[in-house]
């Protein structure tokens, strides 16, 4: 298959992009109190592939993921979810892009503690109203291991387990793409590292896009791309990143 550039220089599959954005900035505040988080950030991240975004603390990285999604508003530029502009949709529409089109997975769980592990997967897809893919949900229920735990509730469930319905959950509705915003934060090594290599082999063997923020070295190492932010601009990138090289490459950055 062919390839083609990216915003940033990078290459991509003739697939193309799950989400780009070209020159967009983030200004919070006015005046001496102005901090501008983003400052004219153009990248795109390919179908298909496991990205992260790392950068020092208050580089921009969750902003930049933020606003990707939909979830904030910018100052000025351009994003897509795929073909979709996110920066021309009214609320009602980001709401809809959103709940059809983007999982999230997060630090926190954010699953319902009365609905059972099989509920809580499905839950975003019952209140748009939509029938899960049945053959797609079993796919996604074995590959995160959770057949013998689906009429479980999350108080039930260790802190992995509940971190992977809400990964599957995420993956259950086939979204365009998967903002995963640290989340194995509240996980520890040997859970954390589970689901990664989920995560992993999702954009393998499920075709999933996924992009996650973290300011782990070791997780970062599990993705097949790495973007670096410092002071708001992309500074760098890593393919098949090690975690001694993406250590390497923070220590450049100040972090």
């Amino acid at each position: 298959m062919g390839t083609m550039s990216t915003v940033d220089g990078s290459t991509a599959t003739l697939t193309g992009f799950a989400a780009r954005c070209e020159q967009v900035s983030k200004v919070y505040g006015s005046g001496d109190t102005q901090v501008r988080a983003l400052d004219g950030v153009s990248v795109g991240f390919e179908r298909g592939r496991f990205s992260a975004i790392m950068g020092p603390s208050g580089s921009g990285k969750s902003t930049l993921m933020h606003c990707m999604a939909g979830l904030d508003r910018l100052s000025s530029g351009q994003t897509w979810v795929g073909d979709k502009e996110v920066t021309k949709l009214n609320d009602r529409d980001l709401t809809e892009l959103r709940r059809d089109h983007i999982g999230f997975v997060f630090q926190a769980f954010n699953l319902v503690p009365t609905l059972d592990a099989r509920e809580n997967i499905t839950l975003p897809m019952a209140l748009a109203g939509r029938q899960a893919d049945s053959s797609w949900l079993d796919s996604v229920i074995d590959a995160v291991g959770l057949g013998d735990r689906l009429k479980h509730r999350p108080a039930e469930l260790s802190g992995g387990q509940q971190q992977r319905v809400a990964v599957a959950r995420a993956l259950a509705g086939r979204p365009e793409i998967i903002f995963a915003d640290e989340p194995t934060g509240n996980l520890d090594s040997r859970s954390g590292a589970e689901i990664l290599a989920f995560m992993q082999r999702a954009t393998v063997e499920l075709g999933q896009t996924i992009v996650m923020v973290t300011h782990d070295p070791l997780a970062a190492s599990y993705s097949g791309r790495v973007v670096f932010l410092a002071d708001g601009h992309i500074v760098g990138e890593l393919l098949d990143p090690t975690p001694q090289l993406i250590l390497d490459e923070m220590k450049r950055y100040g972090d």
